[in-house]
């Protein structure tokens, strides 16, 4: 298990930067355009893309690749797994690019299908939003090609062992949009251009999230071709990947009439429901994607070799991880929401009116994080099994619950309401799964589990009284504005840490030694200690 918290605490030390830096560019993205018609444009288009991306890569690929991959280096070893790398690639280059470009000649073709349609039943504001994203869409649609390959590539480093750059991939993009928006500001141009030269950004940040990872695979000893040829394992892959495109489109049609439901409710709702997305992904990406990332080789070689207790002893060690780390993360974000957002957000074009409309929509979010993170161990657990089917079904359940939510709870709670829906179909989707996959399996049943759930949950909650409490007394000491927010946040974070970790160790939680050498190795990593 050493060499797996080892490989955990790389991913999770890795993620911590892309999630900072991530955060950091939409810090800047909110300075530069605020909660405007062209950001909330913006964070539709780059959906798009986006989403393809899980369509055809790191979703339905990397859980038809990770398995067949691990077959193939344990039955045929390197020469077979890179021959796989290369006839996976060349497929995935010709299928994105095609895709790319039917879909910027269908953005292109919006002004003039709205026309065809004559629909008038939207507001011209809100035909204008949807216009600005299709233009903005054709610019970043090919961004797709390069993500879904640095997904195949990524996946391949996994299966090999090497974590580490994989991880910091994002950091690319990160770094070059972040770098766009400054060289935007520098030469203050009009908003126009700036959002050109971030599209510009993202195009070459996307570049080299495939170009790194190529690089990784490079010095293991694989070289790059072109191999269309038929072959049994690409059948397989393809196979395994069908229902996993199916239930990855409803995902994507789940978010995008999301994000057209937010666009035709107001100017800000896209952008707010962004950012509150983009602060909650920071626990998950550090600790449930960096748990997730290791378990995922590991139980599917388990489940390759047939050793179905240890691939439930681990799966139920990722899931524990998970759920210790995420619940009071969930908690400690919904308690100081607000602080959180006027340090971060409140400067620029972003006001403090935007922080009053953000607060409840991130604490409705933050509370949804354990099931999103649990959702994300369990996945991985019918990837590992090859059952690309069931994740499907769990992908229309939660499709429809989420969609019906939306268009009943907006009326009466607006912004909020496309919040609260997210999370309900979120919760739906982690019981179904779980249910599903320990009548599947029965060593994958929760039952293991209750006990230290319940030790989490006392732990969480006597955690959040300390926030809670120490937030009021905070409030009363003599200053304002963003230092009161810094004593708040900088002060009430660590020291809930510790008083829920004193709290896991009080009560036994399972696997305690575990935890405590993670944090040791993510601390050392981070030159904390």
């Amino acid at each position: 298990m050493s060499q797996n918290l080892k490989n955990i605490s790389v991913v999770a030390t890795a993620t911590v930067l892309s999630r900072v830096l991530g955060l950091v560019r939409e810090i800047c993205i909110a300075a530069v355009f605020g909660t405007s018609a062209l950001s909330s444009a913006f964070v539709s288009a780059f959906t798009l893309p986006n989403l393809f991306r899980r369509l055809l890569g790191e979703g339905a690929l990397t859980a038809a690749f990770v398995p067949t991959m691990s077959h193939e280096l344990e039955h045929r070893q390197r020469a077979g797994a890179f021959s796989l790398v290369t006839k996976v690639s060349s497929w995935l280059l010709v299928v994105t690019t095609a895709v790319v470009v039917v879909a910027m000649v269908v953005m292109a073709s919006a002004p003039a299908l709205l026309r065809l349609t004559g629909d008038f039943s939207l507001k011209p504001a809100a035909v204008e939003r949807l216009l600005l994203g299709a233009q903005l869409s054709v610019i970043l649609f090919p961004y797709m090609i390069f993500v879904c390959l640095a997904a195949a590539f990524s996946a391949a480093c996994q299966v090999l062992g090497r974590f580490a750059e994989p991880a910091l991939s994002p950091v690319w993009l990160n770094l070059t949009i972040i770098g766009a928006l400054g060289l935007g500001g520098w030469w203050a141009w009009g908003d126009m251009a700036r959002m050109n030269l971030l599209c510009a950004g993202v195009l070459v940040g996307g570049f080299l999230q495939m170009a790194v990872p190529a690089a990784v695979l490079w010095n293991e000893g694989w070289r790059p071709g072109f191999d269309l040829s038929p072959d049994d394992r690409v059948r397989e892959i393809v196979r395994l990947m069908a229902p996993t495109v199916i239930g990855s489109a409803i995902y994507l049609v789940n978010i995008s009439v999301s994000r057209l439901i937010g666009l035709s409710l107001n100017d800000q709702a896209v952008s707010v429901l962004n950012w509150a997305t983009r602060l909650m992904e920071l626990p998950i990406g550090v600790f449930a994607a960096a748990i997730s990332t290791v378990v995922f080789p590991l139980i599917a070689l388990h489940a390759a070799r047939a050793d179905w207790v240890k691939l439930g002893e681990d799966y139920h060690k990722g899931l524990r991880l998970v759920l210790v780390l995420n619940i009071p993360a969930a908690l400690g974000l919904a308690l100081l929401s607000e602080p959180i957002i006027r340090l971060l957000f409140q400067r620029g074009e972003f006001h403090a009116s935007d922080t009053v409309l953000m607060a409840p929509i991130l604490a409705v979010y933050a509370l949804g994080l354990p099931f999103l993170s649990f959702t994300t161990v369990a996945l991985r657990g019918f990837y590992a099994l090859k059952d690309t089917a069931t994740p499907v079904r769990a992908a229309a359940l939660s499709f429809i619950v989420n969609i019906v939510l939306s268009v009943v709870l907006m009326h009466w709670f607006s912004t909020v309401g496309l919040a609260a829906a997210s999370n309900l179909a979120v919760l739906v989707q982690a019981w179904y799964l779980q249910t599903r996959l320990s009548r599947k399996l029965a060593g994958l049943g929760f039952a293991p589990l209750w006990s230290n759930l319940g030790k989490i949950v006392v732990a969480s909650a006597l955690m959040g009284v300390v926030v809670w409490g120490g937030a009021k007394l905070a409030a009363r000491l003599p200053l304002t504005g963003k230092a009161q927010d810094l004593v708040i946040v900088a002060g009430l974070i660590p020291a809930a840490c510790g008083v829920y970790g004193a709290l896991l160790w009080a009560l036994k939680i399972e696997g305690r030694e575990e935890l405590t050498a993670l944090w040791t190795r993510i601390r050392r990593k981070v030159g904390l200690g």
